[in-house]
This record gives C-alpha cells, structure tokens and sequence, in this order.
C-alpha cells in the first residue's frame, strides 16, 4: 500500500476549517490536526470521498452536500417524552445535548427543543443536519494504523480510552 496519498486503511492528520452559510463553526487551530482511518467511517462521507487521492501538504476546498454530510433535515425526528422519565436534578436547558439509546440498544443524540412540568420535546437531527458543509482541508500526515486501530475502526491518540 502506497503511504503518499489519503487511501482507505490509512490514518490521515488534516488540518480543516469547517464553514456553514459564511460563519466558521470548527477548525483544527485550537486542538491541531483531526486525525480519522480513512475507510471506517469516521468523517462525513462526502468529506473522505473528496480527500482520498490527496498528498502530504495539499489543501483543498470541499462542498459537501446535507445528504453526503449530515444529512437532510427530518421533520419527522421529533419526539415527546415524559419529564418523570429524566432524572430529577437534571437541570434541562432548550439546545441541551442527551444522549439517548434507541430500541435497538444503540446511541443516539437527542436535543431538548422544549419542555416544561409535565413533558420534554427532543430532536433527533443532528444540529447541521439539512447544511451544506464547507471545508478547507490540508493533509499533513498519513500513517499505517495499529491493529488495534483497525480492530476499532477508529484512531487511538494518547489517552484514549477503553
């Protein structure tokens, strides 16, 4: 396997600037390079698929379209709860971020769109759900992954746990 260009199976360090509709919600500046294995799923779709081919030190500006990102907005992905069934000293707050397990025992976040006394309104979008995304990606490195890496499906930096 080539190490000079982003491939499925490799590591990638990228550098990035995430904008939606003119305003910079993310970028890599404060916490360094991002770091995803390419091929697992890690990053939005339409994002890996634009960046494989790329070399060490090349920047590209990427459009990813909401149902290659984060998907199109559901208007149905609304659900209504019981306030009984949250725990009693949790304070909730409206754009406050639950973390939920569906009927199938899998994770999934929720935001708390309303509530008061009696009920607790959620949305299951994600928040950039139905967004064009625009990125600004620059690759500054690529690697083998560990096997513990490739048994996970995803990077392991210092510290990680589990």
């Amino acid at each position: 396997m080539s190490k000079d260009t982003v491939q499925n199976g490799l590591v990638v360090s990228m550098d990035y600037k995430l904008t939606v509709d003119g305003e910079v919600l993310d970028t890599s500046d404060d916490a360094g390079p991002l770091q995803f294995l390419a091929g697992y799923d890690n990053i939005v779709p339409g994002l890996e698929r634009e960046m494989i081919g790329m070399k060490i030190g090349e920047r590209k500006d990427v459009v990813v379209k909401a149902e290659d990102g984060y998907g199109e907005f559901d208007e149905d992905a609304f659900i209504e709860m019981p306030r009984i069934e949250f725990p009693e000293d949790i304070k909730l707050e409206e754009g406050m971020e639950l973390y939920l397990t569906d009927e199938d025992d899998q994770p999934q976040t929720a935001y708390v769109t309303d509530f008061d006394d009696q009920t607790v309104q959620l949305d299951l979008n994600h928040p950039l759900a139905g967004a064009e995304l625009h990125f600004t990606v620059t690759v500054v490195a690529l690697r083998e992954p560990t096997e513990e890496e490739l048994d996970h499906g995803h990077v392991h930096e210092e510290g990680h746990p589990h």
